[in-house]
């Protein structure tokens, strides 16, 4: 499975990333598959090792920040591995066309 995933502290301000930063850390550190962009984080792997790696992320913004926002999609597709890096590739030779 892939989820793609924000995590946003509320009431800290506007200069959020010192707070995202310490969800990204949580999922570096997984070792899952993870890309970052300027909206996201995806992650790819079984259901209860994705959730688990959210729920840390989630916990270390919420340990500094009064209140979270959490926005969460998953692609749910048993079987499939590689799937961020495969999509794009779908997509990329499309275009190429």
């Amino acid at each position: 499975m892939i989820v793609a995933f924000s995590v946003t502290p509320l009431g800290v301000g506007e200069d959020v990333g010192e707070y995202v930063a310490d969800a990204v850390r949580v999922v570096r550190a997984s070792g899952l598959p993870h890309r970052t962009d300027a909206m996201f984080t995806s992650i790819e792997g079984e259901w209860d090792e994705v959730m688990d790696v959210v729920r840390r992320a989630v916990a270390a913004v919420e340990a500094r920040a009064p209140r979270v926002s959490l926005v969460l999609k998953a692609d749910i597709r048993p079987g499939v591995t590689d799937g961020m890096t495969s999509k794009v590739e779908t997509v990329e030779r499309y275009l190429a066309e």
